[in-house]
């Protein structure tokens, strides 16, 4: 299916009207009013639901199915698309009222720390891929280089006028403006460009070398988040799924923003295999200055916690603990209990291989039931397919949210 440049808009237009719909919609009222009240400690009417289908997106809207031509409309397209996608599977999806865009920056190095990650690519489609750090020898270490970002107006401004020309008179178009690097950097930066294996033997090995790189990509995240806050355009980001919340931290003074307005979302998954001590040593303890700059954080993805819960807890502005699939619940109910938010991650596997959904009404009530009095998002991530069954993810959410009321 194809249409004219001008039908092209007319498509874009039309999908604007029915997501403006949406986020009038009653329903939608309740969803934000749902994320704020956990995320704010209060008991809400149940815990918020919400799938992210990631990789698996192909198998619920293909390619075909999209009209646009033009890379631009094509975008918003899809992104339009998938809103509508995720109201039919009916989560806990908050859809703003109004369209965002991104403050753009110019950044230098273009390659960001002054040396160039690559990776070894699979020869089969979705196969896996390995690391080839640049960060071979202690000589490599000497081409790092700090990032500096500079807020490009002209390129912002258009960006800008050409959504606001397209859509203004159906959602209001703002700007969004948060930094470009964060506390999860640190993290995902260290094995790109020294090696995954590499990093973890190195806490061991060579640890003076791997506290050279955190220290200079945590020096790094923190400049970027000086050159945005330089500008006077950061925004408040409490909004959207798993972090909407309540306005957070006090009030900006004339109107401008700062890191205490805002959420920051940190993990250590790079970090899974090493112990708790060297997780705080290399990871955690380089990750703090950055965390410490923000109203609220949430810490945590798909590495096991179990036995790192006491320096997550440290964290002086945590709010919810992400509680993976390989991190024993029972062990984060007795020590986080009702005093943060626990974000249950469930396992996607578990979730898109069953052939009886059964099974997943059976892992949704014992961990649902194990929570009970708890502050609970109950999150499905990292999704990569969904197995031809297109109908998983809105069976899981109605089984999730009927659960969640059920031990509310």
């Amino acid at each position: 299916m194809t249409a004219t440049p001008a039908g092209e808009r007319d498509v874009v237009r039309e999908l604007a009207q029915r997501v403006a719909a949406i986020a009038a919609d009653d329903r939608m009222a309740a969803i934000r009013r749902r994320w704020r009240d956990v995320n704010a400690l209060r008991r809400p009417d149940r815990a918020p639901v919400w799938c992210r289908p990631v990789g698996c997106w192909p198998e619920l809207l293909p390619e075909e199915d999209l009209v646009c031509t033009d890379p631009y409309l094509r975008s918003i397209e899809r992104g339009f698309r998938q809103t509508l996608v995720k109201r039919e599977i009916d989560d806990d999806t908050p859809v703003r009222d109004r369209f965002a865009v991104g403050a753009v920056f110019d950044v230098a190095p273009r390659n960001i720390w002054g040396v160039d990650a690559a990776r070894h690519r699979p020869a089969e489609k979705d196969g896996a891929w390995a690391f080839d750090p640049p960060l071979k020898t202690p000589a490599d270490f000497n081409r790092l280089q700090l990032p500096a970002y500079t807020y490009n107006e002209t390129r912002t401004s258009e960006a800008l006028s050409r959504a606001h020309d397209l859509l203004g008179d159906i959602l209001p178009v703002e700007l969004e403006c948060q930094p470009p690097l964060g506390a999860s950097t640190l993290v995902n930066a260290a094995a790109e460009l020294r090696g995954l294996v590499e990093m973890m033997m190195d806490t061991a090995a060579e640890p003076a070398l791997l506290h050279r790189l955190m220290g200079h990509l945590r020096d790094g995240v923190l400049a970027a988040m000086d050159d945005v806050l330089a500008t006077g355009l950061l925004t408040c980001n409490h909004h959207g799924p798993m972090i909407e919340s309540d306005p957070i931290g006090p009030e900006p003074a004339g109107g401008r923003v700062t890191y205490a307005n805002c959420w920051q979302m940190a993990n250590s998954q790079e970090f899974d295999q090493v112990s708790p001590a060297a997780w705080e040593t290399f990871c955690l303890d380089y990750q703090r200055p950055i965390l410490e700059r923000f109203g609220l954080t949430a810490y945590g993805c798909c590495e096991n916690l179990t036995h790192k819960i006491d320096g997550v807890l440290s964290i002086p502005n945590l709010r919810i603990f992400v509680s993976s699939a390989w991190t024993d619940l029972d062990t984060v109910i007795d020590r986080v209990g009702a005093d943060y938010v626990i974000m249950w991650r469930q396992k996607a596997s578990d979730v898109v291989m069953p052939h009886d959904a059964g099974v997943i009404r059976r892992d949704l009530e014992a961990g649902l039931r194990r929570l009970k009095g708890c502050r609970v998002q109950v999150v499905l991530r990292e999704l990569q397919t969904l197995r031809g069954r297109s109908d998983r993810l809105h069976v899981w959410t109605l089984i999730a949210k009927e659960l969640a009321a059920k031990y509310a």
